[in-house]
């Protein structure tokens, strides 16, 4: 059922995003995974085309926040007005409310507003003058970023970056494929056609499985193994943290299983 439904998936994007399926396998896997996805490549690729197909697709609740230098954590997060009719503080939600969260260009606004995700990511919470309020199963973030050093850009902190499960560059699509997208796109945007293929709780089920998934021994040992490996490899400037063993963990359980087709890693 599971390998199915992710064929349907797949299939359903590829209507708005093509030639990219290893791509569109992996992001899918992480989300089966229970984590969230980093998109980073040049503009114009598809990121956010990729991040939009999936929210669609997926049937969740969506929201997408667009990242500028003004962006302030509140409109992540939200915040507590004063209702004057009832005499009470009133939480008004945030962008972050929502089961696919859209950070679009998130390395363009400051790392005050950046760290405002990193309760939401990990704790799937958000907690406002005090208060701290539960984020609707299952959540999801997909973010995407231009390369550090183009115009407007500020590097993720590392505590950020260890939020993401996996990294991803897409890539610049092949000359046939660029022929067909222009096709596509010559009538009407295939983003506005797409229907959703399953629903939120069907992920949840899915997710639940996937995690009952038994890791043998040898496989656990390594994922640890790789992960120490790179805090003494001489070429690597930053190390993989405590999280990425159980990143690789989670991600060999949706592999194992088959949960997506054609060999993603």
């Amino acid at each position: 059922m599971i390998i199915e439904q992710s064929k349907q998936i797949i299939s359903e994007i590829n209507r708005a995003f093509i030639g990219k399926n290893e791509v569109i396998e992996k992001v899918l896997m992480t989300i089966y995974a229970g984590g969230h996805v980093l998109l980073e490549d040049c503009p114009g690729v598809g990121k956010t085309t990729l991040a939009v197909a999936f929210s669609r697709v997926l049937g969740l609740s969506t929201r997408r926040i667009q990242f500028t230098p003004d962006t302030l954590p509140s409109d992540i997060t939200g915040f507590t007005m004063w209702n004057r009719k009832t005499g009470e503080f009133e939480y008004r939600e945030g962008a972050a409310n929502c089961q696919l969260l859209l950070a679009d260009e998130i390395n363009r606004t400051s790392p005050k507003t950046q760290s405002a995700l990193l309760e939401v990511m990990e704790e799937r919470t958000i907690t406002v003058d005090g208060e701290t309020h539960a984020l609707p199963a299952p959540f999801i973030c997909i973010a995407t970023q231009n390369p550090f050093g183009f115009a407007g850009t500020q590097a993720l902190p590392e505590s950020q970056l260890d939020r993401f499960m996996v990294s991803l560059s897409i890539g610049y699509p092949s000359i046939e494929d660029q022929m067909k997208i222009i096709s596509a796109q010559r009538y009407a945007n295939p983003l506005d056609e797409l229907h959703p293929v399953t629903t939120a709780q069907n992920v949840i089920e899915v997710q639940k499985f996937l995690s009952s998934v038994k890791v043998m021994d040898d496989m656990l040992r390594y994922a640890i193994e790789l992960c120490e490996k790179t805090r003494i490899h001489p070429l690597l400037f930053a190390a993989a943290r405590q999280r990425a063993r159980h990143f690789a963990a989670r991600r060999c359980r949706t592999r194992a299983h088959g949960a997506c087709i054609g060999g993603a890693a």
